[in-house]
């Protein structure tokens, strides 16, 4: 275990909240490539371009697929770089830093009219977006794991970099309504400079070995890491689901537009806010219970959103309260599992970019299947946004709400049986 991972665990005051902060800020920028974008730009597409749903989701699809698969490439190379230095991995970061700045402008002011041309600045845009952010998520992914550390302690780390995560979901979910687009893709380029900065006076990982990094598929060879990768992705799309058309329920099933910033920031604040709790069950209950505990709270917060009516503006709060605690544990208790997978494969400190890679594919897939399934069956059911009759409406509660929950619990059984109750003793962590 590295000196520096000890410093970001253990070094008591102002010194453990600098390490803390130093790894973590880079997070918030890199949030703002991942949910915020994801919420935000269908309905900009649709509803100001006019670019049609089922056409919009098949281009998301394609995009996050191609990027997807571009990450278990990327972790590799991840590897390679931190065998070679901190300091290359840091300088490549930089790289990727300038093209996801100049991705992300462009994708929320396209040059062109008309759909053909507007789809196809859109996916140029991603494509680099998505591949500079894979980049930079999967280098500080692994700078993370390697910081080594138990089941607590991992947490913690993931707690710092998610934390700020959240931070950065919070203020890119609300800036586009409160400050405009222009404001929003200037604050992504200085939070992401100063992100950088920070991690480079981060704790460093101990330096890698000087031994060839495992190859692109070697962690799909780890029976633990398919099992847990399972679960995660099952979950991962039952969140993702919802994500993609919470601007469309807002708007269309509670008619509550208005409100949108309060909804967004109550369940991401929520998310942020109830991270250090789940972090605190990790010594008593071990990772995966609470994560079991937190899917049962997504389930129970999406069936009380589904009996809401128009105008309900308290009850979809305390929905967006509930789901946003659950988040708090998506985000912070999966990530630390996985570093315990690749201590105990032995591959620690010269695998996590590849573990990492094969990770984020997962997160995308996800995704761009919850675009590529739920815009097209939405449109195919009668939907279009702004819709306001009774059959379109109650195809939109189905998929916002009534899949997610049934998927949740299809994520729930996979954890219970496949982690939870394994005979393998040491993965219950």
């Amino acid at each position: 275990m590295s000196d520096a991972a000890g410093t970001l665990r253990t070094t008591p005051g102002s010194s453990r909240l600098h390490a803390g902060v130093a790894y973590g800020a880079l997070g918030l920028p890199l949030a703002f490539v991942a949910l915020p974008l994801y919420v935000l730009l269908p309905h900009l597409y649709a509803s100001r371009f006019g670019v049609p749903l089922a056409a919009l989701g098949a281009l998301l699809l394609v995009a996050r697929l191609l990027d997807a698969v571009a990450d278990p490439w990327i972790g590799h190379w991840t590897d390679r770089w931190f065998a070679h230095s901190t300091g290359r991995a840091l300088a490549v970061a930089a790289l990727a830093a300038l093209g996801a700045v100049i991705g992300f402008h462009a994708l929320l002011f396209p040059q062109v009219a008309g759909t053909p041309a507007l789809l196809a600045w859109c996916g140029a845009a991603l494509a680099l977006t998505y591949l500079a952010y894979s980049v930079l998520s999967v280098m500080h992914q692994s700078w993370g794991a390697r910081l080594g550390g138990n089941a607590p302690q991992r947490a913690g780390v993931v707690a710092w970099r998610e934390g700020f995560a959240l931070l950065g979901v919070l203020v890119a979910s609300v800036l586009p309504a409160t400050a405009g687009l222009a404001a929003t893709s200037a604050t992504f380029a200085a939070a992401l400079l100063l992100g950088l900065v920070c991690l480079a006076q981060a704790p460093r990982p101990s330096p890698s070995r000087l031994v060839e990094p495992l190859a692109t598929s070697g962690p799909l060879r780890d029976a633990a890491f398919r099992r847990l990768l399972a679960v995660f992705v099952v979950n991962g799309i039952a969140s993702a689901m919802p994500a993609t058309l919470v601007l469309f329920f807002i708007r269309d099933r509670l008619q509550l537009e208005a409100w949108e910033p309060l909804f967004l920031a109550s369940y991401f604040a929520a998310g942020a806010l109830s991270m250090p709790l789940w972090v605190r069950a990790v010594p008593r209950f071990g990772l995966a219970r609470p994560w079991l505990a937190a899917m049962v709270l997504a389930v129970a917060a999406f069936v009380g959103a589904a009996a809401l009516e128009t105008g309900q503006l308290a009850g979809y709060v305390a929905v967006c309260v509930a789901s946003g605690m659950a988040l708090g544990a998506d985000l912070a208790l999966p990530s630390a599992l996985l570093a315990g997978v690749i201590a105990r494969s032995g591959q620690a400190g010269r695998a996590e970019g590849s573990y990492f890679g094969w990770w984020n594919f997962a997160i995308k897939l996800n995704l761009a299947l919850a675009a590529g399934v739920a815009l097209p069956l939405l449109a195919a059911l009668g939907y279009t946004p702004g819709a306001r009759d009774a059959d379109a409406l109650d195809a939109l509660t189905w998929a916002y709400c009534l899949l997610p929950c049934a998927l949740k619990l299809a994520a729930a059984c996979l954890l219970w049986g496949l982690w939870i109750r394994s005979p393998h003793a040491e993965e219950r962590r």
